[in-house]
């Protein structure tokens, strides 16, 4: 009875003394370390988490066993189920420092970055189509992808990492990552035959705005669009303020090659257009009454007040106009692309005959320059902000300046423009984010990098730290990690360092007492989670032997359920749909059944914590789809080939590779009898679809 009041005294009192609100707004500094400390471990994490279990009467679970915890390092920290080699090599090693050699290969594989990337793409609602009932592709979105799985495997500081995306073009102009980078503000849905372009200005400002908010700070800025927030100290002139740092949004495909090659691409491009100007000139004149007519019929979409903005030059026009005028000539030019469609007879066949002696010289043509979905401003000066009434773009009042949120930092920004054309806004915003001024960025990076390891973050909404969310479990420990982070250099490697080799990490997750931490709010043992949906692909493979390791690149296209028809073009190269789960194309109107069906996002918004539902679909489809049922196959192969023709050691073997363990003697028994009775085939099917298989202790 003591336990349990003790308890509720430590999360109930605690969680009513902090006042709502403003706890995650004040700055922080590094709190000492408890003075109750157990004696299982050194580590500074351990010292917060044993406070707290030593005020309820509590302890430590015990220590995972070993195959236990290289198979949860593996699929924490890569995503991927370790061999049974690679197990067996781990509980051999007896060495003192065995685990933290493991820890440290762990971190410095390729696969890391892999695996890391996942929770920051949903994080920046990163997808390779706009969304929409047009929902287009976008090819060059997977650049992005890239880079932040180059950033995660270089461990770039997380500083460096913000101020890339917000504004890699102002600060790193030379560096073609930080270009690349800045399509985190590309990646909003847009709907591209949209007419109301004004209103869809807005909607992408706003986007833009929320998804900032959201992803570096862990606010809901959003809720203060239309009026003060209701229960944060966020201004709606905060809001505004906010968002006039993206005023100038201007979305480009930057050229990424080196000057070498873009010289080269100038020369040969300069000798086609010599070689060919009569022939276009005469193919222009051919197309040039289609054209006007097509333009003409595709201006009349739009109000003249924007269709007339494309007969002022461009030189003469405001940034606003510039901003507008751009969404009609897309359009425009975009529908009537092919002009030769409305050709008949005659004129038909000379434009034919004309392409195709303007075919004959693409051997002068230069290869395609490489570009990213990158975004800068239209110019150093930029469209007013104004402040609107209940967030209508129709009602638009005073103009607002870029500033910083009130709470934290009650100024307006000292925006400079940028000798390369730009405002200086998002320089500004991006410096302020990662300043000492700001408590926000560290403390919502740890929590998010602690959820990735415990299920749960120290705040278990890690999207909003304000009053609507959850108050933290250990609000002295996040502010440690959160000050030990910003002193270890921004250190994202660092911090998962710290964080697994923690006695805390290490626990069991069937041992303590339970009953008295039932939601485990004091960390009292190891949470089992079931694995994201891409991990649970991904083990599929790989035990399979199946899962490839190229690296980077355009995404690839598995193949579909046939129901579903022919909704994209499957990647040719069998081997290439085998890749990680991070290079599946992420379509927002159609993701892979597979990764839908266990809960991936579908990538509208910014995704900070995925649900976790148990759904009949989920078992249907690991039962009957039909690529489970190859991948399972494979993996009989493998086991055949590995374990040899004795049903014995094959039946160990394939409990070794998807469960990282031996059976015991009762799942033996049982197992045994299956094999004889279905075949090896279906009993690797109906170890992929264990609940050992899916999870991890």
């Amino acid at each position: 009875m003591r336990r349990v009041f003790l308890l509720w005294a430590v999360v109930g009192i605690q969680a009513k003394a902090e006042p709502p609100g403003d706890w995650a707004f004040r700055s922080f500094n590094r709190p000492p370390l408890p003075a109750v400390r157990s004696s299982q471990s050194a580590n500074p994490i351990d010292a917060f988490v044993f406070a707290k279990l030593h005020d309820a009467g509590l302890d430590f679970a015990p220590v995972a066993g070993r195959p236990t915890l290289i198979r949860r390092l593996y699929l924490d920290l890569l995503g991927l189920p370790p061999t049974p080699q690679e197990i067996e090599a781990f509980v051999q090693d007896q060495t003192p420092d065995a685990y933290e050699k493991v820890v440290e290969r762990l971190l410095s594989s390729p696969r890391y970055g892999e695996r890391q990337a996942r929770w920051w793409l949903d994080l920046v609602r990163f997808a390779e189509s706009d969304g929409f009932k047009a929902d287009d592709f976008r090819p060059q979105a997977w650049r992005y992808r890239d880079y932040v799985i180059r950033s995660f495997n270089a461990d770039k500081p997380y500083d460096r990492f913000v101020r890339e995306q917000l504004a890699g073009d102002e600060l790193f102009p030379e560096d073609p990552d930080a270009w690349i980078a800045t399509g985190f503000l590309r990646h909003y849905p847009v709907e591209n035959n949209a007419v109301n372009l004004e209103q869809r200005r807005q909607e992408i400002l706003n986007d833009i705005t929320d998804t900032t908010g959201a992803v570096f700070l862990g606010l809901t800025l959003g809720c203060a669009r239309c009026h003060d927030h209701k229960s944060d100290p966020i201004r709606q002139t905060d809001y505004y303020r906010f968002q006039a740092f993206f005023a100038g949004w201007w979305p480009v495909e930057q050229p990424i090659a080196s000057r070498e090659v873009m010289q080269a691409a100038e020369t040969a491009q300069r000798q086609w257009e010599r070689e060919t100007a009569e022939l276009r000139r005469q193919l222009d004149e051919i197309e040039a009454p289609f054209r006007r007519a097509a333009e003409q019929r595709e201006r009349q979409r739009f109000i003249p007040e924007y269709a007339n903005l494309m007969d002022i030059p461009v030189s003469q026009r405001t940034p606003w106009q510039k901003q507008i005028a751009r969404m009609v000539e897309e359009q425009v030019y975009n529908r009537m692309r092919d002009v030769s469609t409305s050709m008949k007879g005659d004129v038909k066949q000379q434009w034919s005959a004309m392409k195709k002696r303007i075919a004959e010289f693409d051997r002068l043509r230069p290869q395609p320059i490489p570009i990213a979905m990158a975004c800068t401003d239209v110019g150093a000066i930029v469209p007013e902000t104004r402040l609107l009434h209940r967030g209508d773009w129709r009602k638009p009042q005073g103009v607002i300046e870029p500033g910083f949120l009130s709470a934290i930092d009650d100024r307006f920004a000292e925006v400079k423009p940028t000798n390369y054309g730009t405002s200086g806004r998002r320089r500004a915003l991006a410096e302020w984010i990662v300043s000492p001024k700001n408590p926000l960025t560290a403390r919502v990076l740890v929590n998010r990098v602690w959820q990735e390891h415990f299920g749960r973050g120290l705040v278990a909404t890690p999207n909003d730290l304000g009053a609507q969310g959850e108050r933290p479990t250990h609000p002295e420990l996040l502010d440690w990690l959160a000050s030990e982070f910003v002193e270890r250099g921004w250190s994202i490697k660092s911090l998962h360092r710290l964080i697994v080799t923690s006695r805390t990490y290490r626990q069991a997750s069937n041992g303590g007492k339970r009953e008295f931490d039932s939601e485990n709010r004091l960390l009292s043992h190891m949470p089992r989670r079931r694995l994201e949906a891409e991990a649970i692909r991904d083990s599929l493979l790989a035990v399979a032997g199946l899962l490839a390791e190229k690296v980077g690149g355009p995404s690839v296209f598995p193949e579909l359920p046939s129901e579903l028809g022919p909704a994209w073009t499957v990647t040719a190269n069998e081997s290439e749909r085998y890749r990680r789960s991070v290079y599946v194309v992420v379509k927002r109107n159609l993701r892979l059944p597979l990764l839908s069906v266990f809960d991936a996002p579908e990538a509208a918004e910014s995704c900070a914590r995925r649900f976790t539902t148990t759904t009949a679909p989920q078992a249907l489809v690991l039962l009957n789809d039909q690529q489970v049922l190859r991948w399972a196959g494979r993996f009989a192969e493998r086991v055949r080939n590995e374990a040899g023709n004795d049903a014995a050691a094959q039946l160990s073997w394939a409990c070794r590779v998807a469960w990282g363990r031996d059976p015991d003697e009762f799942e033996r028994r049982l197992l045994n009898d299956f094999l004889n009775r279905h075949g090896l085939v279906d009993l690797c099917h109906a170890l992929m679809n264990t609940n050992e298989f899916v999870f991890v202790d």
